[in-house]
């Protein structure tokens, strides 16, 4: 589906299936059965307000292979992609941990929301055309100044 390999250069173990995660209050929990459809870093203007930081560190899974447990709110905005993209997170802590894109099939799980975010190996940094001049992104991953081509089309977690 993905023409980007995950990274193997990241010096810690990939990611392991199952893996789990949940917000900072421990309200919601989640589990992904599946292996990740690709892992890296947004850096549009939206994702920057989102976070609160230089870029989203997300990971794209198929939606039917996450459980969640909790109720998670979700807030819609425009993307950089030009589709509305659901942001979710805990009503009572605040933390957010998913991204729900234009395509139904997929969700966009935030690295930090990991139980083990060591597993998280980005493939890439995209949207770098928004990128903030004090940001410093590795310079061993492949840059694109949009969304990359080879992801299906509006399933970037922007």
């Amino acid at each position: 589906m993905c023409h980007f390999a995950l990274s193997k250069n990241c010096g810690r173990e990939n990611i392991k299936i199952p893996f789990t995660g949940g917000c900072l209050c421990g309200a919601i929990h989640y589990e992904c059965s599946a292996e990740p459809i690709f892992m890296g870093n947004c850096h549009c203007r939206d994702c920057q307000q989102a976070t609160g930081t230089a870029f989203a560190a997300a990971i794209l899974v198929p939606r039917s292979a996450v459980t969640i447990i909790g109720d998670v709110k979700y807030y819609d905005v425009m993307g950089g992609s030009g589709g509305i993209i659901s942001r979710g997170f805990c009503p009572n802590c605040g933390s957010r941990l998913f991204g729900r894109p234009a395509i139904a099939d997929f969700l966009g799980i935030m690295a930090g929301s990991l139980d083990e975010p060591s597993g998280f190996c980005p493939a890439m940094d995209f949207y770098t055309a928004s990128a903030e001049p004090w940001d410093y992104m590795n310079p061993d991953l492949p840059k694109f100044p949009q969304s990359p081509q080879s992801l299906p089309p509006n399933a970037v977690v922007d």
